[in-house]
């Protein structure tokens, strides 16, 4: 078991919760205006970070808000790399603006997904990270050509567990259009927290056994109950002795 986790949240999407959940968490993905949030909302989140001192991390997607960035996108590979370029740039200013540091890049919704299975979007997103600042971390689904991809590129990074999303047998996470791809019980949801961060593994939905690296836990911030899971999740972590703490935290170059 590890003696050390992160726990992320989505946040700068509107939601409402995201004052009352800080305190919860180490890392914050902040939407960048493609499918959720805009200035005034980047910049109102990354001062609640600062002040709770949670590590900013921008949270690039698809261009579509009225989808919330969930629906799956064909875009040329050359622009996915510039849409995510001019995202995180776009966060960057404001958190340099508010005397804040950029830590790291979590994809967002469908651009997330289909980079964990898609090796050339993969690719192209690694790049965009890389070419802005290489010392930024890519969070991204354990095991996935996402991480494969930050891996390859030189970036340190993160492998990423589910408390709330159901596993399929190869690793990926079930979609959300399909029966059971959510767990909304939170005695279930701490299991499987238990199993991924002691155990290092994760049942799927058809009841096989596969392993899983956790170095970061996502907690979504725009469900009915994501506050008290917040508070359940940090609860049970620390009743494990598990500190919480952003990915490569001690890293002198972070």
């Amino acid at each position: 078991m590890a003696d050390t986790l992160d726990i992320n949240c989505d946040l700068g999407e509107g939601a409402g919760n995201d004052k009352a959940i800080m305190p919860y968490i180490s890392s914050a993905n902040i939407a960048c205006g493609y499918h959720a949030g805009d200035p005034r909302l980047m910049a109102e989140t990354i001062k609640l970070a600062l002040t709770h001192n949670v590590a900013i991390g921008a949270h690039p997607g698809f261009p579509d808000k009225a989808g919330f960035g969930r629906h799956e996108m064909s875009i040329p590979a050359e622009d996915i790399r510039q849409q995510v370029l001019y995202q995180i740039g776009a966060l960057a200013a404001i958190v340099h603006a508010e005397g804040g540091r950029l830590h790291h890049v979590k994809p967002h919704g469908a651009l997330y997904n289909m980079a964990a299975r898609d090796a050339t979007l993969a690719r192209c997103i690694a790049q965009a990270i890389a070419d802005l600042n290489p010392d930024l971390i890519l969070v991204g689904l354990a095991g996935s050509e996402l991480v494969k991809a930050g891996s390859a590129q030189g970036l340190k990074v993160a492998h990423e567990v589910f408390a709330d999303r159901t596993y399929q047998r190869n690793g990926q996470l079930t979609p959300r259009s399909q029966p059971n791809a959510l767990i909304n019980n939170n005695e279930q949801a701490l299991a499987q927290i238990h199993d991924m961060v002691v155990n290092g593994c994760v049942t799927t939905v058809d009841g096989n056994t596969i392993p899983v690296q956790a170095d970061t836990l996502c907690l979504h911030g725009d469900g009915a109950h994501a506050l008290t899971f917040a508070q359940a999740a940090h609860g049970f972590l620390t009743q494990l002795q598990i500190t919480i703490q952003p990915p490569f935290c001690n890293d002198s170059s972070q």
